[in-house]
């Protein structure tokens, strides 16, 4: 019974370390669903439109009980603590009041709207977090796609350097070729081995960057899927720039966030107005002294004139204006930011669009050198320092092919993210 329990978590193990399947757009829905901070910002925002049904409820009618019990000494006055002098009755009464804002001459509903702005601001900022965590994914299974391809080559280099270090070693101990030219096919297939060892742990790291992004364990081993290589990129930045202007979270919001700071000066420009309330009240009084009818109801309206209070109302307009102008300059600011970064990225774009190209030649033409210095070197034309560098050659053209390859794919979806395009 313990052997065949065993044998089932030996099982289980290595079917933990399986790699799963992965795709691009796998790794970035769960990175949206997992991520902490694409959670903080929604709860913000939720919490931001909470603000807006608050700020609102001033203008809303507000409803209150009340239930009151008092006993006192016969002919009790109240002589201290207050202006008026009420005589106390026993009574138990209960009742309602109802108060309403009839007028503030606007300032309600400006602060209201002002809320309301402040609350799209929140939104399209979790928006904008939403397509930072999908860059980040981004780079995290390029960079992974990357280091695989890296250790491809390695992987392949040990066997085609292993394969000639055999050949060599068995040309010397036949006396048709030399302990320099075994000594040198050695070298090389020990730095062969370094790189494999290098790639092995950079495909780890990548592997760990991968989990982390997504929010998952960093243990966790991925099978990822190629989405194959994009497209040309456009050439001229002008249109991207107005999509970027047009479509960008970050930008909406410093928006939004502008234009609910003007609703906000408009506001307190507006506590220098009057404001106009009405109260009512009713109840019944059920047990009470021969003083007090049986029920009681009132009403009225109170208007309040500000007239002064040591400039304060000024100070806080004076205050909310400058916070608008500041805005204002954060709204510019941000959308020069945007105009450059655009460029910058269709820039990078191109860029790395040539250099697939550039390195696709690089590796056909160190393929073809390699032959021709094997070639060489087996006719006994050529030393082993021609066929080691020939060697070297094609490793590094084929790691620059990968690494331009998937580097072009990175900047294509750092131009989406500059250009507001969120997958």
């Amino acid at each position: 019974m313990s052997r065949r329990f065993l044998l089932l978590v030996a099982a289980g193990s290595l079917w933990a370390q399986q790699p799963v399947p992965l795709t691009l757009q796998n790794a970035e829905a769960t990175a949206v669903k997992n991520n902490p901070d694409v959670s903080a910002a929604l709860l913000n925002a939720a919490a931001a439109n909470q603000v807006t049904i608050e700020t609102h409820s001033a203008a809303l009618p507000s409803v209150f009980g009340s239930v009151t019990g008092a006993g006192s000494l016969t002919g009790s006055r109240v002589a201290a603590g207050g202006l008026n002098n009420p005589i106390i009755y026993d009574r138990l009464a209960a009742g309602v009041t109802v108060s309403q804002l009839i007028t503030d001459f606007g300032r309600t509903r400006d602060l209201t709207e002002s809320s309301r702005l402040r609350a799209q601001a929140q939104e399209s900022s979790a928006k904008a977090t939403r397509a930072d965590v999908v860059l980040q994914v981004d780079n995290a299974y390029f960079s992974a796609l990357r280091a695989q391809t890296v250790l491809t080559v390695a992987d392949e280099t040990v066997k085609a350097r292993q394969t000639v270090a055999d050949q060599v070693t068995a040309l010397a101990n036949s006396k048709l070729k030399s302990g320099l030219d075994v000594s040198f096919a050695n070298v090389n297939l020990s730095q062969a081995k370094l790189l494999l060892a290098d790639a092995q742990n950079a495909v780890q790291s990548a592997q760990a960057d991968l989990a982390r992004a997504m929010g998952l364990p960093a243990r966790q081993q991925f099978q990822l899927s190629d989405p194959g290589t994009p497209g040309a990129p456009p050439t001229d930045p002008g249109p991207l720039v107005q999509q970027s202007l047009a479509n960008r979270p970050e930008l909406a919001s410093l928006l939004a966030d502008y234009n609910g700071s003007l609703k906000f000066a408009s506001a307190e420009k507006e506590l220098r107005n009057p404001t106009l309330s009405g109260l009512a009240t009713a109840g019944g009084i059920p047990a009470h002294e021969a003083a007090l009818r049986g029920r009681y109801a009132a009403a009225g309206i109170n208007l309040n004139i500000p007239i002064f209070n040591g400039h304060l109302f000024r100070a806080r307009q004076t205050e909310a204006e400058l916070r608008a102008q500041a805005a204002e300059q954060n709204l510019r600011s941000e959308q020069n930011r945007i105009t450059r970064d655009v460029t910058v990225a269709l820039l990078n774009a191109n860029n790395a669009y040539q250099r697939v190209g550039l390195t696709a030649e690089l590796v056909a033409q160190a393929s073809q050198s390699l032959d021709l210095a094997k070639a060489r070197y087996d006719l006994g034309l050529s030393s082993i320092v021609e066929l080691s560098q020939a060697q070297l050659n094609k490793t590094s053209a084929e790691i620059a092919a990968a690494s331009a390859k998937f580097d072009y794919a990175l900047q294509r979806a750092v131009l989406d993210f500059q250009t507001g395009v969120v997958r």
